[in-house]
């Protein structure tokens, strides 16, 4: 069985939307803790919006990762895209808690989930999280959208805190099930 892995940006108050704040803080100890999840992963799933932003940037770019984001099996999840045509991308518009189901229970490795706020509600509502790795930096923003809405509660497991130089965090939870 495949573990689901949400891996997201979040300001110090929750914020996960357009982490271009998240750059100053970028160092070493970061793109390691964001190498681990590639290493553990050979899927991509993404929601709409995160996908025509990484189909549009990943490429043409040259930066570190550009080769496994271009190359790793992508499942998008949309009901509002006609095609998904960036290399090696598969379009979910049915029946998407099914088939994330099905994914899960294929052999290989994990299914990395980036950015995807709307998906990633789904995927709580429906228990389909394994785990949660997220780098939490010292900023407060006040306002945008956030990983963990209201009325989707979690109870989570602490697996791991690694405090960075830049004063980010990478923090690592599952979800405890009962």
């Amino acid at each position: 069985m495949r573990k689901l892995i949400v891996t997201e940006f979040l300001s110090l108050d929750g914020v996960m939307e357009n982490p271009v704040w998240s750059f100053p803080y970028w160092n070493d100890e970061i793109a390691d803790f964001k190498r681990e999840e590639s290493i553990a992963g050979d899927a991509l799933l993404l929601g709409r919006v995160t996908y025509e932003g990484f189909a549009a940037a990943w490429p043409q770019s040259k930066d570190e990762g550009a080769e496994y984001f271009n190359s790793v099996r992508k499942y998008v999840v949309s009901t509002t895209l006609a095609s998904a045509d960036w290399n090696n991308s598969v379009l979910i518009r049915d029946n998407v808690v099914e088939e994330i189901n099905n994914l899960k229970r294929q052999d290989g490795g994990s299914i990395v989930v980036h950015g995807s706020g709307r998906l990633i509600q789904t995927l709580m509502q429906h228990d389909l999280v394994d785990e949660y790795r997220l780098l939490v930096y010292p900023l407060v923003l006040g306002k945008g959208q956030r990983l963990f809405e209201s009325e989707n509660k979690v109870r989570l497991k602490l697996v791991s805190a690694r405090p960075f130089s830049s004063g980010a965090v990478g923090l690592v939870y599952e979800p405890e099930r009962k």
